[in-house]
């Protein structure tokens, strides 16, 4: 599996709304105790192929366009392969 992890802060009240996108084996919305308004955002893929041509069409580019609205500055993405699940993917 391939995926990525990002930082995000949102805008006061933004929280609250879904980001959910079409496509991905997996993806969690961490909300920080310390500030409600800083997130931490995990996406998982089958594979690297599979995340990087995600991010190349052009409907990727929109749902970003949507979700940086509601955001204070953009992500900061930490891209990777995943190495280490519990329980073991199938």
């Amino acid at each position: 599996m391939y995926g990525t992890v990002a930082r995000i802060r949102v805008k006061p009240g933004m929280g609250e709304e879904e980001m959910r996108i079409p496509g991905y084996v997996a993806q969690y919305v961490y909300r920080m105790d310390a500030d409600p308004d800083e997130l931490y955002l995990t996406v998982l893929f089958e594979s690297r192929e599979a995340y990087h041509a995600n991010a190349a069409s052009p409907d990727q580019a929109a749902r970003y366009e949507q979700l940086i609205a509601m955001m204070v500055a953009p992500p900061e993405w930490h891209d990777g392969e995943v190495i280490f699940a519990h329980p073991p993917r199938d």
